[in-house]
């Protein structure tokens, strides 16, 4: 099994310098301390979706969000621009704002003019954008060394998915597929505890939108390039879903991000 996971110290920094004695993975309840393999992850290349509810339900603070949309493209200077998509969602189903060249003019436009609606298929989305971001079947496998992020800026609701929250959750962990979300809302609601757990469960970070979009991209750009990757002997080679969480060893005031699990189809 290959994990890939961010370290943070009591201040909330990057932890840039980790050894393989500092943390244990805890697979499905069982300890594992003696890994295959740990090193830095060698990621070259960041491909993010900005995932924009354009729903009546937050239709006051919808200029805010693009204000804030925009800046955060204008911030990841870092990001190539075929790297960066922009899906707004509302109506029956997402639509594909831009995708590469999300920097132009033009994006503040296609947003501007994108039509509201009074559904918002969020989770919907959230699997929609999963498969944006993953390879094209057939042509491409999966690349390690590209972080795919999606940030999502949402007062969490949902109110027309056919698929469930958990689904859309489990679409963007199989795709490693990491979730930083913006909560537009000031007062703490249910849809703000689903943003957090979104991100909780994928392995990035929650934000509310005043933190301002400059804090999201330190943050994305941060876990890009200080990120490590472990790999282990799976101790449980049972089927089915495996709880996967990491604990410091020695220093508890050490952090660690990653995603909440993952499926073992068959066993091993």
């Amino acid at each position: 099994m290959q994990l890939t996971f961010s370290a943070t110290d009591q201040n909330d920094r990057i932890v840039a310098t980790l050894n393989a004695s500092d943390f244990a993975v805890v697979d499905k309840d069982l300890i594992v301390r003696n890994f295959r393999s740990f090193r830095r992850a060698e990621y070259t290349r960041l491909d993010v979706a900005i995932l924009l509810d354009n729903s009546t339900s937050i239709a006051p603070r919808f200029q805010q969000e693009i204000a804030q949309t925009l800046n955060l493209l204008s911030e990841t200077s870092g990001v190539p621009e075929e790297s960066i998509s922009i899906v707004s969602f509302n109506g029956a189903q997402p639509a594909v704002i831009c995708q590469g060249n999300c920097r132009e003019e033009q994006a503040a436009k296609l947003v501007s003019a994108s039509a509201q609606g009074a559904m918002t298929p969020l989770f919907d989305s959230l699997a929609f954008t999963a498969e944006l971001l993953a390879p094209t079947p057939g042509l491409q496998m999966p690349d390690s060394k590209v972080r795919k992020v999606v940030i999502v800026i949402s007062d969490g609701e949902d109110t027309i998915s056919r698929r469930s929250a958990g689904e859309a959750v489990s679409a963007l962990v199989a795709n490693d597929v990491y979730a930083y979300t913006l909560y537009v809302n000031k007062a703490a609601t249910r849809g703000g505890m689903f943003l957090e757990k979104l991100a909780y469960a994928t392995g990035g970070q929650s934000f509310r939108l005043n933190d301002g979009a400059s804090v999201v991209a330190d943050a994305i750009l941060a876990d890009f390039r200080a990120s490590y990757q472990v790999t282990y002997r799976v101790p449980d080679s049972s089927a089915g879903f495996h709880n996967v969480r990491i604990l410091p060893t020695h220093n508890l005031n050490l952090h660690f991000r990653c995603r909440q699990g993952y499926v073992d189809p068959s066993g091993r």
